[in-house]
């Protein structure tokens, strides 16, 4: 496998995520026997982690066969084929949100009819394909919204090695570098996009696949088709992969940190925390790279013990033709010295950084 990170373009900047709004929705909501019609948006809508977005769902009945306190509004997320996680209920003026959602979810109600939900501060965990459901004391109909977030996927193994998680610590690694098990989509998202990486990984469906844009020997064959390669379902216990994982925007910004001389892993450390910030996670690097358009041609410690850059505007003397995340491997913590890369929050004293941090080398 190549270990100089995936070869996704960087993107632009963000545009502001377009909503979808009920406008959009199939326009024939009339029904002749007085049912309940559900429609919702067709395709997705997307924001990225922090944002605020609608999922659109009107509905349709007989005002003269029901009255409106009978209506129940219920949106659940779909987490599998069987399985599904409840999100918003309303019956008349009562209201009530569930788990992750309390506090941040509330319905739109423009108009009659309207039962399209608000989710705020929207984090990773709310991807999905939600299901809206509207039933009266006789009929139901549902309808499906899919959210999708924009980001970047990164392929993951930690220090012990390649294909050494099983599913559970795969999706344990994700989030302790700032992301969750990317999807099928997401990936092959990323694959449309040049994404080139040998090594098969854990998707969040327990799949195991990767995605080939230049076939080659020691890949699965050179004269094997481009695409993300699938080794299907496999034992979550067992069996031992890498991850792909999935991460989005930052609340914040990530910086490489000027020191007079390199520094140990424990020096590394402690120089953030003393810039007020902490040590760079690993999928916090890669938002930076894909969606700041951080560019440094230093190599430096990242929180999981590895050494990493990010290149946007490859060069010869920075690792290749590609852009992406080097990755130099886990060296030792006590002796190998580095630069580093630290994460600090928004709000907390970006004006600090303005000699410390500078988009290209």
């Amino acid at each position: 496998a190549s270990s100089m990170g995936h070869t996704a373009q960087a993107a632009p900047c963000w545009a502001e995520p377009q909503n979808s709004h009920p406008q959009t929705l199939t326009e024939d909501l009339k029904d002749e026997s007085g049912a309940v019609v559900v429609q919702t948006a067709p395709g997705k809508v997307v924001t990225h982690r922090g944002g605020t977005i609608t999922l659109p769902c009107r509905y349709h009945y007989d005002v003269s066969a029901h009255d409106l306190d009978e209506i129940r509004l219920k949106w659940t997320k779909v987490v599998d084929p069987m399985s599904f996680v409840d999100v918003f209920v309303a019956m008349g003026k009562e209201h009530r949100a569930f788990g992750s959602y309390r506090g941040r979810t509330a319905l739109q109600e423009d108009g009659a009819g309207d039962a399209s939900l608000v989710i705020r501060n929207v984090t990773l965990q709310d991807y999905g394909r939600y299901e809206c459901e509207v039933t009266n004391e006789l009929e139901d109909d549902t309808g499906m919204v899919k959210l999708d977030l924009e980001g970047v996927i990164f392929p993951y193994h930690p220090r012990l090695g390649r294909y050494t998680l099983n599913f559970h610590e795969a999706q344990e690694a994700c989030l302790e570098q700032d992301g969750i098990l990317a999807s099928y989509d997401q990936l092959h998202t990323a694959w449309l996009e040049g994404m080139d990486w040998c090594n098969a990984g854990w998707l969040e469906d327990g799949s195991v696949q990767y995605p080939i844009s230049r076939p080659r020997d020691e890949c699965g064959r050179k004269d094997t088709p481009v695409g993300v390669r699938n080794y299907g379902y496999r034992h979550k216990d067992d069996e031992q992969y890498d991850a792909f994982c999935f991460t989005s925007n930052l609340n914040g910004r990530v910086y490489f940190l000027k020191t007079y001389r390199k520094l140990s892993y424990p020096e590394a450390l402690q120089a953030c925390k003393k810039n007020g910030a902490q040590v760079a996670k690993v999928g916090q690097l890669y938002a930076a790279w894909k969606i700041q358009l951080l560019d440094k041609c230093e190599a430096g410690w990242v929180e999981d013990g590895s050494i990493r850059y990010p290149i946007v505007n490859p060069r010869s003397r920075c690792g290749g033709r590609e852009p992406g995340v080097r990755n130099l491997g886990f060296p030792d913590k006590k002796y190998k010295l580095f630069g580093v890369y630290c994460y600090k929050k928004a709000g907390e004293g970006f004006n600090s950084l303005a000699l410390s941090y500078k988009r290209t080398s």
